[in-house]
């Protein structure tokens, strides 16, 4: 059973990486990295500011540990553990994976610590503020276009995006939810300051 979902996760990533187009390869390539999105975290930053004026300190706490949480679990354990070759790295796929910039990633890819990080942080930020601005719904389709990136350049299957998201929002959604009842019980104003 297991192999028959790792063939159709093979299959299917073949289709998508074989989607490119060269013009699209350094967008996608940017749109994976971190320093591009620093102007959208420091605007996260100043709006968390915003609602939790000297309390903000709380929810960036609460986003560090879920992204430490995401991120330890996919790249700290579950890549060691599984030992699963990125398709960059698989030998079977030689010949048939299109990179960008010759881009490889690490040797292994199970599960996406991109994904699981950028699921935490949207899923933080919907559980937090998501009552009060809609407009934080919208960070799921930035998370899956940051995800999609990595299948783009190669360097994962779907399916390790796929567990890679679902771990990084229940992280999220999970230290968001912590986060509000500390908020609630020790701060005077949970939605500021």
């Amino acid at each position: 059973m297991l192999e028959i979902i790792q063939n159709i996760d093979k299959e299917i990533f073949l289709f998508l990486n074989g989607l490119h187009f060269e013009a699209l390869d350094p967008i996608m390539f940017y749109l994976s990295s971190t320093g591009i999105w620093i102007p959208f975290y420091l605007f996260l930053v100043w709006i968390l500011f915003k609602n939790y004026n000297r309390n903000v300190w709380v929810p960036l706490l609460f986003i560090g540990l879920a992204i430490l949480l995401a991120d330890k679990t996919t790249s700290g354990f579950m890549k060691p553990f599984f030992e699963r070759l990125r398709p960059s790295h698989e030998p079977d796929l030689q010949g048939l994976v299109h990179h960008v910039f010759n881009y490889k990633g690490g040797a292994f890819g199970f599960a996406s610590s991109h994904a699981a990080n950028t699921f935490a942080l949207a899923l933080f930020f919907i559980t937090l503020l998501g009552g009060k601005m809609k407009i934080f719904y919208w960070m799921i389709l930035w998370a899956a276009v940051v995800s999609y990136t990595r299948i783009y350049l190669g360097v994962h299957y779907p399916g390790d995006i796929l567990v890679g998201g679902l771990l990084g929002s229940f992280f999220g959604w999970i230290t968001a939810f912590a986060c509000k009842k500390i908020l609630s019980k020790y701060f005077i104003n949970a939605s500021g300051a």
